[in-house]
């Protein structure tokens, strides 16, 4: 496996419909390095946000689609996203504070 460093981890957030709705649970969904472990989930969130504590991540591998063009078919790559609950008294991740 490869040395993922805590800043390599998180790639972006996950911004949709549903993982805005679950903000108020204080459940946020990023897009992970395809290799990283829950554990360094948990590391990355707690070192970049400052204040945060996180009480459990749930991982879930994507596999890329199938996508043509014309006659050539190819897949996208694949992807791992992460849900990461915060506790109660866990500050608020801020780059969804304007969402």
């Amino acid at each position: 496996m490869a040395n993922i460093q805590y800043y390599d981890v998180i790639m972006k957030p996950v911004i949709t419909e549903k993982s805005m709705n679950a903000m108020g649970e204080k459940k946020y969904t990023f897009l992970v390095h395809p290799e990283a472990n829950k554990t360094q989930i948990k590391e990355a969130v707690e070192k970049m946000f400052e204040g945060t504590k996180v009480k459990s991540v749930n991982t879930m591998n994507l596999d890329g689609k199938k996508k043509r063009r014309g006659m050539v078919v190819g897949k996208t790559a694949k992807t791992k996203k992460a849900i990461v609950a915060l506790t109660e008294d866990s500050k608020d991740i801020e780059i969804f504070e304007g969402l």
